[in-house]
């Protein structure tokens, strides 16, 4: 079945039906569920044990873990026990929205959130203005100018005028607040809310008893300008992480709704199916401009691919016959049919949707710190804000209730509570785009403190295959071998042919003849005046030197002439480069490698690596960091094989290669699926970047709040001062972390 995009609590019992929870549910056993859920209405740090609280004790749930930043709820259930509709109605009943974590649904919920925001903004400031505009003869009006009949009629107005505001802009802060307390939890909407109720009350007070305890003062203005003030900070501060959202949604929301199947019939006939019932061996038709839904090798035809979201590489990648293609990537150059070999769980798109949920769900540790000191940081500013209007009732009680809310208002730790997670989610969208997906966030602050960084060899240093190092003898039958070699899949061959340009390779084939490949041995061939040559051993071609394990020999049979091939491991284009950034920025090289030690010196001085170590085996390399960790060095390691495993676990922080082994992704906190090395120096620089823009939002939250209590105190500063600077540090705070987004 099919969820609807925006789900009233009508629509809830549809989620009970598997069919419908497959789209965001890991069924992990007989009696345990994963479900993902996207969350709307959260505000602060505070929010997170809000919701896990409601649902944490609810018979069936395992676990519930809300990562406020993301704006997502990870949640362990047994169906057994529990029904996923009561579930979210309880996330519903604490005051938030919460929606299965579909690209459709989060989007309409977003959309949805961000069209409320608007709409009370504009209520509020529409009211706010006209509000001002009755209050302004009371500012302006000199002694006995205003009689007290028209001050009173100017005062009831304001109050009109406030009711919308009260009842309509401000609902989510009062339900909110109520939600949170009925839960037993503080979360920053319940200062907030207070201070509003204050305001209002005390407000109403004077304007229908002038002579009452409250004064004569009314401060309705202020009033509507705080709430103006911070909705316009929330809208703002809203769009923002949407924006992050979005940019993270975009690389995993790709695979097409429908796929053409086509049918075994023989007849060209084919079918529109769901991705999810394509089995391997199914051939597809995938329409320009469409996404491949599965990964799998071209069948007919020739096109282009965008595979930015595995590389990061926006330029179209071609896709000749027999080539493969990936789940997500887009089809650009022509339409193509194409041989599924995985679907669902085993494609690479798969890997990657599932590497950046569980990113999205983990909760660093300075997240949950911010978590615990919420609650009791919002206790302290209750008791801030009843001693200070104890204490101006003593002094001025006409002041007393204005200081109290302007403490309640400017003490509001929002912008604390986002100054890491707003950082680090824009760093991981803005490496998501290169094509350096983060498993664990704190790979950030790791990589920010690291010194060294450990390389593997094979596959990570260099690539797969070999590349044509040096020739020897009759150079000018390069081109002629590399036609020959054109016949053959060796990897020598194709090296070779890699080494040649096309247009060169065309022109020396003399039209070969009775190509045949001989295993152990090589290629034989006859030109077109009928003379046999041979590419291949050096030994099958007579030659009397020792046999070299990476060489082939070129020439004719029955000729003396030879042309000698020597071979080598493929570095990566900008390795060489990649490691000398890596220098620039202070860090130490070393690269680690099983591989024989000749070849993995000789490979590291090609780089430019500081230190190489050959021969090492698993339990070498895992010595080798930790004797490294241990004189106090922090390490980065970088690898791509199943022996590298142990030493990602190890290290301080690590990356895998995105083609390397599935145990070695798993146990990283990153993967490099760009493949390139030059990104392994950005991500340095952007930790750095992203630390250094953590202490910036901390340290203006810390002097926000330094400066702004002792003013609200001393009765300085009026609660719309102290709305407008609570909204501008939050605003502050996200819009400095969303400059890591452009680094």
């Amino acid at each position: 079945m099919m969820i609807s995009a925006s789900l009233s609590p009508d629509d809830l019992p549809a989620l009970d039906e598997p069919e419908a929870q497959s789209g965001f549910t890991e069924w992990r056993g007989e009696g345990e569920a994963l479900s993902r859920l996207r969350l709307s209405g959260l505000h602060c740090a505070a929010c997170a044990g809000i919701i896990e609280r409601a649902l944490e004790g609810q018979p069936g749930v395992l676990s519930a873990r809300v990562n406020a930043a993301a704006e997502r709820l990870q949640l362990r259930w047994d169906p057994r026990r529990a029904r996923l509709s009561e579930l979210l109605a309880r996330v519903r009943g604490a005051g938030y929205g919460a929606e299965p974590d579909l690209a459709a649904s989060a989007r309409e919920l977003r959309e949805r959130e961000q069209r409320r925001a608007v709409w009370r903004l504009f209520v509020a400031a529409f009211m706010m203005m006209q509000v001002m505009m009755l209050a302004w003869p009371s500012y302006v009006a000199g002694p006995g100018e205003l009689s007290d009949d028209l001050r009173r009629l100017l005062n009831w107005g304001s109050w009109v005028l406030s009711l919308p505001v009260l009842l309509f802009s401000a609902g989510p802060f009062f339900t909110n607040a109520w939600s949170q307390l009925r839960q037993g939890r503080l979360g920053m909407d319940v200062p907030v809310a207070l201070g509003i109720a204050v305001a209002f009350i005390a407000s109403s007070g004077a304007t229908f008893d002038p002579a009452g305890p409250f004064g004569h003062e009314v401060y309705f203005d202020s009033l509507t300008m705080f709430v103006s003030f911070l909705l316009a900070g929330r809208w703002l501060e809203l769009r923002a992480r949407h924006r992050v959202a979005q940019e993270l949604e975009s690389a995993v929301s790709r695979l097409p709704d429908l796929v053409e199947r086509v049918l075994d019939s023989g007849d060209g006939r084919s079918e529109r199916v769901l991705p999810s019932r394509l089995r391997p061996g199914d051939l597809i038709r995938v329409p320009l401009g469409a996404a491949f839904a599965a990964d799998g090798r071209v069948a007919q035809g020739s096109t282009a691919a965008d595979e930015a979201l595995l590389s990061g590489e926006s330029a179209p990648v071609p896709k000749q016959l027999g080539d493969a293609v990936v789940a997500g990537s887009l089809n650009l150059g022509a339409p193509v049919t194409v041989r599924v070999e995985r679907v669902g769980a085993d494609t690479r798109y798969e890997a990657i949707v599932r590497l950046m949920r569980e990113a999205l769900d983990r909760r660093p540790a300075a997240a949950l710190l911010a978590e615990r000191v919420a609650g009791p940081f919002l206790w302290g500013v209750l008791l801030l804000a009843a001693g200070s209007a104890l204490v101006w009732w003593h002094i001025d009680p006409a002041r007393a209730v204005w200081v109290a809310v302007a403490v309640l208002i400017v003490t509001c730790p929002c912008a604390l509570s986002l100054a890491t997670p707003s950082a680090w989610l824009a760093a991981a969208g803005h490496l998501a785009r290169r094509g350096v997906l983060l498993a664990r966030l704190e790979l950030l602050e790791n990589v920010a403190r690291v010194d060294t960084v450990v390389l593997d060899k094979t596959g990570t240093l260099s690539e797969e295959g070999m590349s044509l190092q040096q020739t020897g003898g009759e150079s000018a039958w390069l081109a002629r071998a590399a036609s020959l070699a054109a016949h053959s899949q060796h990897v020598f061959a194709r090296a070779l042919v890699l080494a040649v340009p096309a247009d060169e390779r065309v022109a020396a084939d003399p039209g070969w003849q009775g190509v045949e490949e001989l295993p152990g041995r090589g290629l034989e061939a006859r030109d077109d005046a009928g003379r046999l040559w041979r590419l291949g051993s050096q030994g099958w071609l007579g030659g009397v030197a020792p046999e070299e394990p990476a060489q082939l020999v070129f020439g004719p049979v029955d000729g003396p002439q030879r042309l000698t091939l020597v071979f080598g491991e493929r570095l990566r284009a900008d390795a060489a480069e990649a490691v000398a950034r890596l220098h620039a920025l202070g860090l130490a090289t070393l690269l680690l490698s099983g591989d024989a030690p000749q070849r993995v010196h000789a490979l590291a001085a090609r780089a430019g690596v500081q230190r190489a170590i050959g021969g090492a085996s698993p339990e070498d390399k895992l010595a080798e960091v930790a004797r490294l960790q241990a004189a106090g060095h922090r390490v980065l390691m970088l690898g791509d094989g199943v022996n590298d495993a142990p030493v990602l676990a190890r290290a301080d922080a690590s990356l895998a290669m995105g083609q390397g082994a599935l145990l070695a992704r798993s146990q990283a906190d990153g993967v490099l699926l760009s493949g390139r090395l030059g990104d392994l120096a950005h991500l340095r620089e952007l930790a750095v970047r992203t630390r250094r823009v953590i202490r910036q939002n901390l340290g203006w939250a810390a002097a926000y709040n330094a400066a702004c209590i002792p003013l609200a105190l001393v009765g300085l500063m009026p609660p719309w001062a102290a709305g407008l600077g609570m909204a501008l540090s939050s605003l502050f705070v996200v819009l400095n972390a969303l400059r890591l987004q452009k680094a």
